[in-house]
Parts: structure tokens; sequence; C-alpha cells
């Protein structure tokens, strides 16, 4: 049986500044990309059309050299991305996105139409309006915002200090803002799923958190005894999560699974990102909180 032993690191090598330049520099350059993609693109990251509104249908394309040249040709309106399902080789997602300004998603009675004059076979075909989309967008932002409002006030609430607090509020801010970078960079799409994963950073960003603080702050022992005990808890319970999302991710993009492969991805950017924002940036602050800071 293989048992995995957290390293001992010796932060003592280490000044506060070092251990959070690396975690604040990543910040910095996740919110540099965040920041040039609102400006090109008049949105934070590339939205679906569960919240931009469009149309999405699922054709089978039977020997066809070409099957992308030949879908796009199927259609008179330009289709936002064409994604083969790798389980089924023949089998392509088409996805129909609303223009500016348009109040509703594309005719769907005359899309199928189009793919069944080209021969071929409609599996599935869904409708999501632009108003409801954008109905829907503001309420799963509004969840998010609400939920990480909620996770400070409660952190606040539980710690009574503000550089404990706000170093567990920065890390759960950093371990969102990084993911959301990413899905710029590999094209992932904001959906209703990855939404449903950036919340679900915020509980794992907060527990891992909570956990180091709780051990430092309110347990007795050493600084660096406390760190490890947390450590030993933390990460494995963190590398676990990560390898399970990495097994998920594999297996949904082998099946063609996109919704579940776009939610692992981001869930192990974010859980890395977790483990680099919690025993370095984190760390730091409450380091000097304990040594330097309003405590001494």
């Amino acid at each position: 049986m293989v048992e995995f032993t957290v390293p001992e690191v010796d932060y003592t090598r280490y000044t506060n500044r070092q251990l959070a330049a690396v975690p604040l520099a990543v910040l910095a350059v996740a919110l540099l990309v965040v920041a040039g993609w609102y400006v090109a693109t008049g949105a934070p990251v590339n939205q679906g059309i569960e919240f931009t509104g469009g149309t999405e249908i699922q054709v089978v394309v039977d020997d066809a050299s070409n099957p992308h040249a030949q879908i796009q040709e199927a259609f008179t309106a330009e289709p936002e991305s064409i994604q083969s399902v790798p389980a089924e080789g023949s089998l392509y997602i088409v996805t129909f996105q609303s223009e500016d300004g348009s109040s509703g998603a594309f005719d769907s009675n005359a899309l199928e139409q189009q793919a069944e004059s080209a021969g071929f076979e409609v599996r599935s075909i869904s409708s999501v309006s632009a108003s409801f989309g954008s109905d829907t967008q503001w309420l799963a932002l509004g969840g998010v915002a609400a939920a990480f409002l909620g996770m400070s006030i409660l952190i606040f609430a539980m710690f009574r200090s503000f550089v404990p607090s706000i170093a567990v509020v920065l890390s759960a801010f950093s371990d969102i803002v990084i993911p959301v970078a990413l899905m710029n960079i590999l094209g992932i799409e904001l959906s209703l799923g990855t939404v449903a994963a950036l919340l679900m950073l915020i509980g794992y960003s907060v527990d891992s958190d909570i956990l180091l603080n709780t051990h430092i702050l309110l347990r007795s022992g050493d600084f660096y005894e406390s760190t490890y005990r947390a450590m030993r808890t933390g990460v494995t319970m963190t590398l676990t999560s990560i390898a399970a999302m990495i097994v998920m991710t594999i297996t949904a993009t082998i099946f063609g699974i996109q919704l579940l492969a776009a939610i692992g991805t981001v869930l192990v950017f974010g859980l890395a990102a977790d483990l680099m924002n919690t025993y370095m940036l984190n760390l730091s602050l409450l380091r000097w909180y304990k040594y330097e800071g309003v405590s001494r």
C-alpha cells in the first residue's frame, strides 16, 4: 500500500516577502489577463450560451472527410463552435451564439431542417433566449458574490482580527481569479457548471485556510510545529482532491462530457493555486502577524 508523507518545509529559510512574492505576482498576472480580456471583449471571461443565449445542436456526420467544413456549409448561420465527441467519433456538438442585441436564439426548426437537408442525423437541439441568459448570468454572478461576501463576514466573525481574516479572504480571492484567467487562456467558457466549480473553490479555500489559521492561532505549540500539523492534513486533503479531479477531467474528455471536463480543469488549477496561496501567502501574513504585527 502506497503511503503519502507531507514533507516538512523549512520556512525559516525564507522571509515573509519571499513567501508572499510568488503568489502575489501570479495574482497580479491573473488580474492583468482578466482586465485585458474585459477591455478586448467587454466581459472578464468568455460566456457560454446559458448566459449569452443561443442554440446547441448535436448532429451525427457519417462518411465525411472534412466534417468541420461540411458542418459549416450546412448552416446559413456561422457556428460559434464545433466540437467532436471522442467517445462517438461521428457525433458533433454545434453551438450558435445569439448576436449582440438579439432578443432570442436562432430558429431551432430552421437549424434542424438545414442539418437534415445536409444528410445529418439530429440527436438533440436546445435553445436559450438572450434575455433569459442575461437573467441567469446576473443570478449566477450574484450567487458567487453573495457566497464570497458571506464567507468574508464569517471569517471576520471567527478570528476577530484584521490580518488573519484578510489573509483568508485574499487567498480565496486569488483562488478564484487565477482559474478565471486560465479559463480565458484555455478557451473554457463561463457556464453554470464552471460557476459551480468557482463556488466549490471558495469552500475548498476557506477550509484549508481556516485549518492553517486555527492550528497556528488557536492551538498550543510552536509556530512551525503548528504549521506542519496543519499541512499534514491540508496538503493531503488538497492533493487527494486534485488527483480525483484529474481523473475526472481525463475520463470526461475521453467520453466527450465537456461540462465535467471544464469543471475538472477549473478545480485542478484552483486547488493548485490554493496550495500556493495557503502555504505561502497566508502563512507569510500569519507569521508577520504573530512575530512582527499587532499581536506582538
